[in-house]
């Protein structure tokens, strides 16, 4: 039926232009449209800023910042060459918003992502493409399995949180099916917390 969404994934490196050009143009010529698409790639890194590497900055930004900028240039690009609208998500962090000790390359990936973001959302918006930004708080995955084994953090980021745990990737289905559905067609530029209230206490 007309009505049936598809998903495909396809593997790409986000910071290599022409992988990110192969996967867009293959997922066109597969399905025949992109409808929706969230820019999810990206790492988290530690590293002392006064012995951080110019190699290691610019690693970090191209897959967080670059990879964002090149996966929603060339969706928008299909969006607007085929009309009929669609939707932009970026996974971003709550940690653009705070002082993020060892994580200035990262903590600055994610602030300069909620400019990207607004940017887009301007220039698309007479389109009809909605793009937004989601910011997890402190959501229990493989890449924060460190975090919660280290006790006094743990402990930390639950007094912080009025929700009193730490969140699940499930917490995150509800925003992202309506930012991703014709219920948000007059909702872009935005950045929407998921973090159980860390960030208001």
């Amino acid at each position: 039926p007309s009505s049936r969404r598809w998903c495909l994934r396809r593997p790409c490196d986000v910071s290599s232009e022409a992988d990110v050009l192969r996967a867009a143009s293959g997922t066109v010529e597969r399905l025949g449209r992109i409808d929706v698409c969230f820019a999810n790639a990206g790492f988290l890194a530690s590293a002392d800023p006064l012995q951080l590497s110019l190699e290691e900055w610019r690693g970090l930004l191209a897959v967080n910042l670059d990879g964002a900028f090149l996966t929603f240039r060339e969706v928008a690009r299909h969006m607007v060459e085929r009309g009929g609208g669609g939707k932009l998500v970026a996974i971003g962090s709550i940690s653009e918003r705070f002082g993020t000790p060892r994580q200035a390359h990262y903590a600055a990936s994610k602030a300069a992502l909620g400019s990207l973001v607004r940017s887009f959302a301007v220039e698309l918006a007479r389109h009809d493409v909605q793009v937004n930004l989601l910011l997890p708080g402190w959501i229990a995955t493989e890449a924060t399995e460190s975090a919660m084994a280290y006790a006094p953090l743990h402990e930390a980021i639950l007094r912080r949180t009025p929700a009193r745990r730490w969140g699940a990737p499930q917490d995150l289905e509800g925003i992202a099916v309506y930012l991703a559905s014709d219920a948000s067609r007059f909702h872009t530029g935005d950045s929407i917390r998921v973090d159980g209230g860390y960030s208001i206490f």
